[in-house]
């Protein structure tokens, strides 16, 4: 697990002249909040943690990391960590790892991202492609069989193809299975496969002949060393033909079927901590804002409005059941939000 620590230090001329004494404000300066999970959510979770960070002048460290969403859930389940970053809702395995632990949680939807398939520009043959070829090339039974981009789609060369993707404790991996195969977790085994995206960024670019999958915050700023492709999502999508992610995209639901939420999850215990409480708040108050800063889509005004309301009426659990819903729209989203 890569661990990043966002804290910033106490001034020098304090700690250098023994003026931190021993005192309420003391014990509360040496306060840390843990969060893991997931590697796409990870760039919203470190901007508000270095905003929170610089509000409070020292006082509170966070450490944010990225194990994944299915690492992060394995630490939140036993307790180890206060705040779950999470590309996918929590699964019934989890719901049920947490419940013998005594882990109850509120689940709190904080952007959109539009999970990015991606080639190296030097790709001169693909500019889009559909669900159903990303199906042939991902599906576990293509694994040693579909290995030349012409197996795909005949007018495409005979050349090798090298697949880039999530992995296996990524909820982007979960979520792009689910979304192209038809099954969360089923996919080929041999293609390169990583939790850190910039990883995948990297292998991407340095191969014409590659192609790969990532969130759309790591496509944005990776833009002059990846080419984007348009997605047909086919018959069930809202809009015909190939859309291409953007912010509008998503939030019309014409970016279909790889649209989907991200979430922070709080345990109720660590929300009873002045500082985890006062950094919720504050992501709930910042992130939509944030979000946008580093390229993902904010959810409207009234999602965090209500994600505060569930916390302050003690409103815990999923309205997932334990799965996720492909191609989700934010407005659908919203309704079982209010339905809580």
């Amino acid at each position: 697990m890569k661990l990043i620590q966002v804290s910033r230090l106490l001034p020098a001329l304090a700690l250098a002249t023994g003026l931190v004494t021993a005192s309420a404000t003391d014990a509360f300066a040496q306060a840390t909040i843990k969060i893991d999970g997931s590697s796409t959510v990870f760039p919203i979770t470190e901007a508000v943690s270095e905003e929170f960070q610089a509000q409070k002048k020292g006082a509170v460290r966070v450490t944010v990391g990225i194990s994944g969403t299915g690492g992060g859930f394995k630490k939140f389940c036993r307790g180890e960590t206060d705040v779950q970053d999470a590309s996918r809702p929590i699964s019934k395995t989890e719901m049920e790892d947490c419940k013998k632990a005594g882990i109850k949680y509120y689940e709190l939807p904080i952007a959109y991202d539009a999970l990015t398939v991606a080639v190296s520009p030097k790709n001169t043959w693909v500019k889009d492609i559909t669900i159903e070829d990303l199906k042939k090339i991902w599906a576990p039974e293509a694994q040693g069989k579909i290995t030349k981009w012409n197996q795909v789609r005949p007018e495409w060369p005979d050349a090798p193809l090298k697949l880039f993707g999530a992995g296996s404790d990524s909820g982007t991996f979960d979520y792009f299975t689910e979304a192209v195969v038809g099954k969360a977790k089923s996919s080929r085994g041999d293609y390169t496969a990583s939790e850190d995206d910039n990883t995948i960024v990297q292998g991407i670019s340095n191969d014409k002949n590659a192609l790969g999958y990532l969130p759309y915050a790591y496509y944005e700023p990776n833009k002059a060393r990846l080419k984007v492709l348009a997605i047909d999502g086919g018959a069930k999508a809202p809009k015909k033909g190939a859309v291409l992610p953007s912010a509008e995209a998503v939030e019309t639901g014409a970016y279909f079927p790889l649209s989907r939420p991200l979430f922070i999850y709080v345990s109720d215990k660590s929300l009873q901590k002045p500082e985890v409480k006062e950094f919720i708040n504050f992501f709930l108050t910042n992130g939509g804002e944030l979000a946008k800063q580093v390229k993902y889509v904010a959810l409207p005004k009234k999602a965090y409005d209500l994600a505060n309301e569930h916390l302050k009426k003690g409103k815990m659990g999923t309205v997932f059941g334990g799965h996720s819903d492909v191609g989700l729209k934010i407005e659908d989203l919203m309704k079982r939000e209010t339905s809580l």
